[in-house]
């Protein structure tokens, strides 16, 4: 499991371009990246296995194109329960928050192909411990939550 890619982008509604590295501040978001407010959206992930997804249905995409800070490879993203616990590198810690968003008006890849993963796919995480991550840094989960069943 490691890092594909990270992206960053300084205006909202715009694919996010691809970094040499990226600084991640603890509790707030993004240094330099438009969405970096504080919330508990501060960082976007998206799985890379879900971009090759795309690319199969048609879709002419890279990492950043669905507007996501870091493009994993080895974890299925949106299959983690809320909460979950990710590491990156040594030092770096993550903790889900949300899965999946609504799509922008307009979103240029539901129309190029009829379908956008970013609303069941990508995933939103707050900042619990920061630092700067590139590309082939390791990425793995830490906790996840137990899923009981309803009663």
């Amino acid at each position: 499991m490691r890092i594909v890619a990270v992206s960053t982008s300084t205006r909202k509604g715009e694919k996010k371009i691809p970094q040499p590295q990226i600084n991640l501040i603890e509790n707030f978001g993004v240094e330099g990246d438009v969405h970096a407010d504080g919330t508990h959206r501060q960082l976007s992930l998206l799985a890379m296995e879900d971009i090759e997804y795309m690319r199969g249905i048609g879709a002419d995409v890279n990492p950043g194109d669905f507007a996501e800070n870091i493009t994993t490879e080895g974890v299925e993203l949106h299959k983690c329960p809320v909460g979950t616990r990710f590491m990156i590198g040594d030092d770096i810690e993550l903790m889900l928050t949300q899965i999946g968003k609504e799509c922008h008006a307009g979103c240029a890849i539901r129309q190029q192909v009829g379908d956008c993963i970013m609303p069941r796919r990508g995933v939103f995480c707050r900042i619990l411990k920061g630092g700067v991550v590139k590309p082939g840094d390791s990425f793995r989960v830490t906790f996840s939550p137990a899923v009981l069943p309803l009663a």
